[in-house]
């Protein structure tokens, strides 16, 4: 009985929202698209079709909201060719890597840097 009702309270608990912040750096001597992807439920960072573009050497800092304690990984590719990509590439099908994927962790800043 007491089983149930824990179950029940842990399932009644709502997701806690997080703000984060991710510092992009494009280490590349060519301009990227990044897109950030939950791999714990369907969400994308930007969304709605959109991905962030860095130019060559380029830094930029943005926001999301994400799910406390959901493990969230980048993809990015060479603007115009996203047959050269890093991460987990423009589909998100490459298999997660330990340098491409964080926690998101409510006001935190993660570094993510797009390397050869």
């Amino acid at each position: 009985m007491i089983r149930f009702a824990i179950i029940a309270l842990v399932l009644a608990t709502p997701v806690h929202a997080a703000d984060m912040n991710v510092y992009i750096k494009n280490q590349q001597d060519r301009g990227v698209a990044v897109e950030l992807s939950s791999r714990d439920r369907e969400a994308v960072w930007p969304g709605g079709d959109k991905v962030y573009f860095l130019d060559a050497r380029e830094k930029k800092s943005v926001p999301i909201s994400c799910e406390a304690g959901e493990r969230i990984c980048y993809g990015a590719w060479v603007n115009g060719d996203d047959r050269m990509s890093f991460g987990v590439g423009p589909d998100r099908d490459q298999p997660p890597c330990e340098y491409c994927c964080f926690l998101c962790v409510e006001k935190s800043t993660q570094v993510v840097s797009v390397t050869k």
